[in-house]
């Protein structure tokens, strides 16, 4: 028995050894927006500095596509997302961050629709796989064509993000309530970098700070998302087979706690595309799922925005809020009235019907839709 006993003990060292170093990558995430925040104070001479260095964004077509394109890029939304809190942090206005989240959640949709490819050889996997794959797209894409003409006539994300930011922290600063661990924590290591760069002229020192922090932000989410991975996929394939198929509030419900379990809404959607292709899931069914898994990615801005204090910290705190309400807003209003729910889906089909008998339009939607057509509009509007 000596012998199983000592395997054990080794695989329970494994694994603490593992959560210690996601607590780390936790750490690494929340010094990194504070860094690029200070950096691009510091390289502006402060916040309203940084306001007139992001006036070239004002076009909300321009943020909407910049997202997008840098999304579809890094393949991850959650990347994304943590350095545009950053952003806000070191000044950019939250008008000007809204189509930036938008422009994330159409990013992010590229990584099943290449995880679909795998199933090309095989006509009918194909269709199936392609359709649970492109339903996520059509969503995200109706979701911004509805909520960014509402936000620029009404500014209800922005205005509804400034009332739960008040009821959440009661003020114009995020440190103020229950907050200030945070800073605690992460400060000293951002000062610590402040320092190495101090002997340089401010604009470079700033600059500097926040590319290092831009670094940290990539390999924080990398390696998070790796290591959860590891750990949580077999459980969350447990969750995924179980919840799947239930109905639609389950599979929306399984679809955030499994995203938000491994920090990644492309891990969850990818791992659900195989098993449409195969059959063993319905496209009715996956559909729920994906709308679960874009609530879900929510939560790394959320995480982020707590690693920035200050005035600004209020800020971050809301254009974190911004994603969530924005894409909850979405849910409740296309999935619940039946004309819209059905749309997506409907696109979906007959777009991989197409698809399946012309490969070759798979290539061309892909770097045409995701890569092409925004640096196209960012050139036109720039």
């Amino acid at each position: 028995m000596q012998p199983s006993n000592t395997t054990e003990s080794t695989q329970s060292k494994g694994l603490v050894v593992q959560w210690l170093f996601v607590a780390l990558m936790i750490y690494l995430l929340l010094v990194a927006v504070g860094m690029i925040g200070s950096g691009f104070k510091w390289a502006s001479g402060g916040a309203e500095g940084a306001r007139q260095l992001f006036a070239f964004a004002t076009n909300p077509i321009m943020g909407l596509v910049a997202g997008a394109l840098a999304t579809a890029v890094v393949q991850s939304s959650s990347t994304v997302t943590s350095v545009i809190v950053g952003l806000v942090a070191g000044g950019l206005p939250v008008a000007t961050a809204i189509p930036m989240i938008m422009g994330a959640n159409i990013g992010t949709t590229v990584t099943n629709t290449l995880v679909s490819m795998g199933h090309i050889g095989k006509k009918k996997e194909f269709r199936r796989a392609f359709s649970a794959a492109t339903v996520h797209d059509f969503f995200n894409l109706m979701a911004v064509m509805i909520f960014l003409p509402l936000e620029i006539m009404t500014g209800f994300l922005a205005k509804g993000s400034d009332l739960l930011a008040n009821l959440l922290v009661g003020g114009d600063t995020v440190s103020i309530k229950g907050f200030n661990f945070v800073k605690i924590i992460t400060a000293p290591t951002v000062d610590l970098f402040k320092g190495l760069y101090g002997s340089l002229p401010d604009l470079w020192a700033g600059v500097c700070l926040a590319l290092t922090g831009l670094a940290f932000i990539f390999i924080s989410i990398i390696y998070l998302g790796k290591l959860l991975k590891h750990l949580m996929v077999g459980k969350a394939k447990q969750i995924l087979h179980k919840a799947v198929g239930r109905g639609p509030a389950t599979g929306i419900f399984s679809g955030m706690m499994m995203t938000i379990a491994v920090q990644s809404s492309s891990t969850c959607t990818s791992l659900i595309v195989p098993l449409a292709g195969n059959g063993i899931f319905k496209l009715k069914e996956i559909y729920p799922f994906t709308l679960g898994s874009n609530i879900g990615t929510t939560i790394t801005a959320l995480l982020a925005a707590t690693a920035v204090q200050g005035a600004m910290g209020f800020f971050a705190l809301q254009i974190a809020l911004v994603h969530l309400l924005f894409n909850v807003s979405a849910v409740l209003l296309i999935y619940t009235i039946p004309f819209l729910r059905n749309i997506p889906p409907r696109l979906a089909r007959r777009f991989a019907q197409v698809a399946s008998r012309n490969k070759w339009m798979v290539l061309v939607y892909v770097v045409g839709v995701f890569f092409i057509l925004p640096a196209i509009l960012i050139a036109i509007t720039a």
